[in-house]
């Protein structure tokens, strides 16, 4: 990663995502032996693959394995494998472990376990065969299923259990290499015997475990279990004890007179779940039950009953407001109290401009009420505290932390081992609308104060200018390679907030008008730089002036590029009213909102679902690229990216949210409320929370209704001397 590479910033997000297998070593323990087992896709699971070759026949949904809701093990979905081997034929399907940014496949155990169910019962001879295949490539010899007399009786769920060891050449090969166990990346579902006959097999809980002395005890009951109905859903929570015999919660619903049904399954870690039931005015009780790794199931849990009701939408938002605002306070890093990188993830990799922005949503939750006054001190001090111990690099934090030492963790690789003024910059806006929120006379707030305005004046924004006449600031310094990244911070992107705090700095700031040589620069530098990520012309000044889809843009690179940039910066700085020589970035905001909603609407490419109340591009997990324009739209929506819009497009934000919400919710609504985004066409949904998109669908929500946050940040007395050094004019 270097200058000449002209790494995409307006899409460092996508970039992670290429860089993402490097080391991940923590996960859950139901992450570590999990290969499957659900599908939020409707019609076929989106990690597998699946082919044939003629005579044969297989069942395919969009060339992957489908999904059935019918018959399961693990509420509530399981794969339907449904094949006819055919002389001279051939067929092929592919479960994949689930891999992608920050969560890289390590598995534990030594037995390839499966559930098997067949309507009509299955034979050895009539069985598929079966191959593992690890991240190296390598893929073992292929078994049968259903070994010797084995047979699966037909309409009963049975296991079965494939030791590794039994993937063996029948005879001696020419290759010593072995399986991985820790990396199996996938297992191959091959055509057998060509008996010419029809069959379906149904699978369902995959996993990877040791399998030893046989354990027949069940886990406890489980206790604490509380319900609270909302408009489409249940929010469940409960205990959970430090007895680690627990893989995974089973829970139950009973709806009128019916009986108790399963109807979704929680990791064993978490307290929390959703049951998403898509109406309003529905009475319901639940229990829950214990699940250990070999199966054993404990007795459910007391009953509590709940009912939805149709939420206003003031409700609606504060309800999105206090689910997403929960990744920050119960999947915070227990030692710092900061915010992860992503989830699922490895839970010490502390994210320092997701944590800026989680402690600004930090202010919304207190003010709503989500959390006591008391417990958010609490949160503050223990996050202050946290980095004023944690590594910087002249007052510059790095990328990422390890929340357990405060030590940088160079994820990107060697030469992202030291300070990161980007994702710094993000973390002091964040500290100093805290500052001014934490306002209280008592003595842990004027700690975090103290603190707070201590870490603000210790950071050497000028430092990152690398030369004393250098006309731009630069993202990265490490101790080791000094200015080996050297990429220079070029406007328009998400970097603005990075200059405003420079300028305003009371110890270490750089002269105001390097925000028009380095950030608005004209000069061959930055107009290579706009060019090389955007390859257009059209905004390579900084200044546009086009109009896209009837709608005028003053400042941006092409046609508005991706919604992020018009929250990470704005989060605490507030556009309203204000002016510089190029724009008024309030009103430039809502415009590069309103391309985005209209190059939705339009769809030129076709995609299934966009449409007014089905809009947002940004970049995310699976985005193409996240800008309004075809080749970088790949039919993902980011949810934050809309939501996030609300105070420049309420009207059309709101439509998008209750469709999230109301339409879609069963697969992209959870714990922490939306997930990062989906893709309809794609049939792609998982659930992935981002630190850096749970937080601004938070705080631009308050700003769209009561400013809190802006009025915070712009509060601090720093701020109006650095935008009207800039040349920042009101215009209200």
């Amino acid at each position: 990663m270097n200058a000449d590479n002209h790494r995409w910033i307006a899409a460092f997000w996508v970039c992670w995502v290429a860089l993402s297998i490097t080391h991940v070593h923590g996960q859950s323990d139901y992450d570590r032996h999990v290969i499957f087992d659900n599908s939020l896709s409707e019609r076929g699971h989106y990690f597998s693959q699946a082919s044939v070759v003629a005579p044969s026949r297989l069942s395919m949904a969009d060339g992957k394995i489908p999904v059935t809701t019918n018959r399961f093990i693990s509420p509530d979905s399981a794969l339907k494998l449904s094949w006819q081997s055919t002389t001279g034929g051939d067929w092929r399907a592919i479960l994949k472990t689930p891999s992608r940014y920050g969560r890289r496949i390590d598995l534990e155990g030594d037995t390839l376990c499966l559930w098997c169910y067949s309507e009509e019962g299955l034979s050895s001879e009539d069985s598929p065969l079966v191959a593992c295949q690890d991240e190296t490539g390598f893929t073992t010899p292929t078994r049968r299923l259903l070994e010797g007399g084995d047979r699966l009786p037909a309409k009963r769920w049975t296991e079965f259990r494939l030791p590794l060891s039994s993937f063996s050449a029948m005879f001696g090969g020419t290759d010593d290499r072995r399986l991985e166990p820790r990396r199996l990346s996938a297992v191959h579902f091959i055509q057998g015997l060509d008996d010419g006959r029809p069959h379906t097999l149904v699978i369902d809980d995959v996993l990877l475990r040791q399998i030893g002395s046989e354990d027949r005890e069940a886990p406890k009951s489980p206790t604490g279990l509380e319900v609270q109905g909302a408009d489409r859903h249940f929010d469940l929570t409960w205990s959970v004890p430090l007895d680690p015999d627990r893989h995974a919660w089973r829970i139950y619903r009973a709806v009128a007179d019916e009986g108790f049904v399963p109807v979704g399954m929680q990791k064993g870690h978490l307290g929390r779940a959703v049951d998403f039931v898509g109406r309003s005015n529905l009475p319901a009780k639940y229990r829950i039950t214990a699940v250990d790794l070999a199966g054993n199931e404990s007795a459910p849990s007391a009953v509590v009953a709940g009912v939805t009701r149709r939420y206003s939408d003031d409700e609606l938002l504060t309800m999105v407001q206090e689910a997403c605002f929960r990744y920050y306070w119960e999947a915070a890093h227990p030692d710092a109290g900061m915010a992860l990188e992503i989830l699922p993830g490895d839970p010490n990799l502390v994210a320092v401009g997701a944590s800026g922005f989680g402690i600004m949503a930090l202010t919304v939750a207190v003010e709503r009420g989500f959390v006591t006054r008391e417990a958010g001190v609490e949160r503050m001090l223990r996050i202050v505290r946290f980095l004023e111990r944690a590594d910087r690099f002249h007052g510059v934090w790095p990328h990422f932390l390890d929340g357990r030492t405060g030590k940088a963790w160079s994820y990107f690789g060697k030469y992202d081992n030291g300070s990161d003024l980007v994702e710094t910059a993000f973390l002091v806006q964040g500290l100093l609308v805290a500052r001014q929120y934490f306002s209280g006379t008592g003595e842990e707030e004027r700690e975090i104060r103290a603190t707070i305005t201590r870490l603000w004046r210790e950071v050497e924004w000028d430092w990152h200018r690398k030369e004393p006449t250098s006309e731009f600031l630069y993202w990265h310094w490490s101790p080791d390679h000094a200015w080996h990244i050297s990429h220079p911070l070029v406007g328009w992107n998400e970097t603005m907030i990075v200059y405003l705090l420079a300028i305003a700095s009371p110890t270490h700031p750089i002269p105001a008008s390097l925000y028009h040589t380095g950030w608005a620069g004209q000069s061959d530098l930055a107009v290579r730089y706009r060019q090389g990520w955007g390859r257009t012309t059209q905004g390579d000044h900084y200044v546009n002036g086009n109009r896209y889809y009837g709608i005028p843009l003053e400042v941006g690179v092409g046609s508005g590029a991706e919604l992020f940039f018009t929250h990470f910066s704005f989060l605490g700085f507030d556009p309203r009213g204000k002016r510089d020589a190029y724009t008024d970035y309030f009103e430039n905001n809502r415009n590069i909102a309103r391309i985005n909603h209209a190059y939705c609407r339009r769809n030129p490419r076709g995609h299934v679902g966009y449409g007014s109340d089905c809009w947002g591009l940004s970049a995310g997990i699976n985005a193409g690229g996240g800008k309004p324009i075809p080749r970088d739209d790949n039919g993902t929506i980011n949810c934050m990216a809309a939501v996030a819009s609300f105070p420049y497009t309420p009207t059309e934000s709101m439509a998008a949210l209750k469709h999230f919400y109301r339409d879609l919710g069963a697969r992209v609504w959870g714990i922490y409320g939306f997930h990062d985004g989906f893709n309809q066409t794609q049939d792609w949904f998982e659930e992935v929370n981002m630190g850096l998109n749970q937080a601004p669908m938070v705080v631009m929500i308050e700003n769209h209704r009561s400013a809190l946050v802006w009025n915070r940040f712009m509060a601090n007395p720093e701020i109006q001397p650095a935008l009207s050094a800039i040349g920042f004019r009101n215009t209200r």
